[in-house]
């Protein structure tokens, strides 16, 4: 599978404030990169990103990150270096874990980077997934919301994977941060409105398909909070229902008891040949403890396209993306440290049991 998007280098000051900290632990991260990581190097497909990274040392530190998740960066575009980083820089992105009644906190510096400058003639596109035949593409609202011309690749990228017949999977994944600057909700709902005809695979949370979308719950306000499941529901197959290209739709249900201590479960809605639809809804881990929450999704993503890509029906794809999603949220770092047997053992109902 090949990921489009951008990789950062997360700066993670541990259990400290940003604002205080005097050391931070490096990792590498972004939205659509952690979703082929997860998969190398939880599940053992053969993955690579479509990025760009600046000609740097930074930007090989980078490369040297993603290389160590087994990754392959064959497909990474290299930006030269001005000097000072204005026409090409690698993104940074500080993040606090939050605990108990203190929040996660995210605080992006990726103005001018490498991958925001992405276009369509960086990247042999057909070769790509005409003649090389990749199964699957992942990208996202992330780095569609960079720049214009990052959505622009990404809609080219989309159309060339579909016209080849690679099952295209896209992770609405709002950030009003990023499309502040570009015109708020509305410019983002422009842009996924324009994106999802080519996609096969919907992912997102109750926010996304509102915020993202313009999808919205009937009767309930744009934000949706703890929408109980039967409104999440009803939101997905709104969604199936403007988009019949759509094959399925996945959204993580998450219930906010502190920062520490989530309640975590999913719901799909998978179309069946007649044009009808099925749901599918994972047993949830209620009062889930939580290190740190950054990535849950992403890897919920994981489980669930790993699952797809092995056959499995859609209440077992669904239950593999939610305990990965779960075991990604015990440990530091934007993607999962578990491996597939812990992974599969969760799933199937598992305890946390010591093993010796």
């Amino acid at each position: 599978m090949v990921a489009l998007g951008e990789v950062m280098l997360r700066l993670d000051p541990g259990a400290n404030r940003i604002r205080r900290a005097r050391q931070f632990t490096v990792w590498e991260g972004g939205g659509e990169y952690n979703v082929a990581r997860g998969l190398s190097a939880v599940f053992g497909l053969r993955a690579a990103v479509l990025t760009g990274l600046p000609s740097t040392e930074v930007g090989h530190l980078a490369e040297g990150l993603i290389r160590a998740s087994g990754v392959s960066t064959e497909l990474v575009h290299w930006s030269p270096y001005d000097g000072v980083g204005e026409t090409g820089r690698l993104g940074l992105n500080f993040t606090e874990r939050g605990f108990s009644v203190r929040p996660a906190l995210g605080v992006s510096d990726r103005a001018h980077s490498a991958a925001s400058a992405l276009t369509s003639q960086d990247f042999d596109l057909e070769d790509l997934f005409g003649r090389r035949g990749v199964r699957w593409l992942h990208t996202g609202g992330i780095f569609a919301a960079l720049s214009p011309s990052a959505a622009a690749l990404a809609e080219t990228a989309m159309a060339a994977a579909s016209r080849n017949g690679t099952v295209v999977s896209y992770d609405l994944n709002y950030r009003e941060s990023l499309w502040r600057r570009l015109g708020g909700q509305a410019a983002a709902q422009a842009v996924n409105q324009r994106l999802a005809p080519f996609v096969d695979v919907m992912l997102g949370n109750e926010e996304d398909f509102t915020a993202a979308l313009g999808i919205a719950a009937d009767g309930v306000a744009p934000d949706l909070g703890d929408l109980p499941v039967p409104a999440f529901k009803a939101l997905i197959e709104k969604a199936a229902a403007a988009f019949p290209n759509l094959k399925l739709v996945a959204t993580t249900l998450r219930r906010v008891i502190s920062a520490s201590v989530n309640d975590w479960g999913a719901v799909a809605w998978g179309r069946d040949p007649d044009g009808s639809g099925q749901f599918a809804e994972a047993t949830p881990y209620s009062a889930l403890e939580i290190l740190d929450r950054v990535g849950g999704g992403d890897s919920f993503a994981t489980g669930l396209i790993n699952g797809l890509m092995e056959g499995l029906d859609l209440p077992a794809a669904v239950q593999l993306g939610l305990a990965n999603g779960a075991l990604a949220m015990t440990t530091p770092g934007d993607t999962s440290q578990a491996d597939a047997a812990q992974v599969r053992h969760l799933a199937g109902g598992g305890s946390a049991r010591v093993v010796r």
